[in-house]
């Protein structure tokens, strides 16, 4: 276990648990490694991801299927390569919350993040918008 400093306090962390984003996150580049934390109960709805980088950096996320949201989304051959991806099946894709100064919590649909859980390597795909299919929930 490694010791790393966050807007939570101290957390501990198993390597095997560290989300690496290759390229990082447009914007925070310089950020690559993550720790994916949540509520400590059954089903957690809001998930943090806590930039190990620079203890400063926080990302609030949301599973795309709470939000009632499917993505018919393509990745090219790099972007697969870059997190390691050969299955769909492995990816996992959330939602970057954010709640501007006075105003309602919003989602950023249109840059998903794409996780491969197998490989535990990430990134944000732009510009999606055209691609979202909603299903009932």
């Amino acid at each position: 276990m490694q010791v790393y400093p966050s807007r939570f306090g101290q957390i501990e962390v198993d390597p095997d648990t560290i989300i690496q984003f290759p390229l990082g996150i447009p914007g925070f580049e310089d950020c690559k490694n993550y720790k994916l934390l949540h509520e400590e109960k059954p089903d957690p709805k809001v998930l943090w991801l806590q930039s190990l980088d620079d203890a400063a950096v926080l990302f609030t996320l949301v599973e795309t299927e709470r939000l009632g949201l499917n993505y018919a989304l393509t990745l090219s051959d790099e972007e697969c390569q870059q997190i390691d991806l050969t299955t769909a099946n492995d990816a996992k894709l959330f939602l970057i919350l954010s709640r501007p100064e006075g105003q309602a919590i919003s989602a950023n649909t249109n840059a998903p993040l794409v996780i491969n859980l197998q490989s535990r390597k990430g990134l944000q795909k732009l510009d999606v918008k055209a691609d979202i299919v909603f299903r009932n929930t």
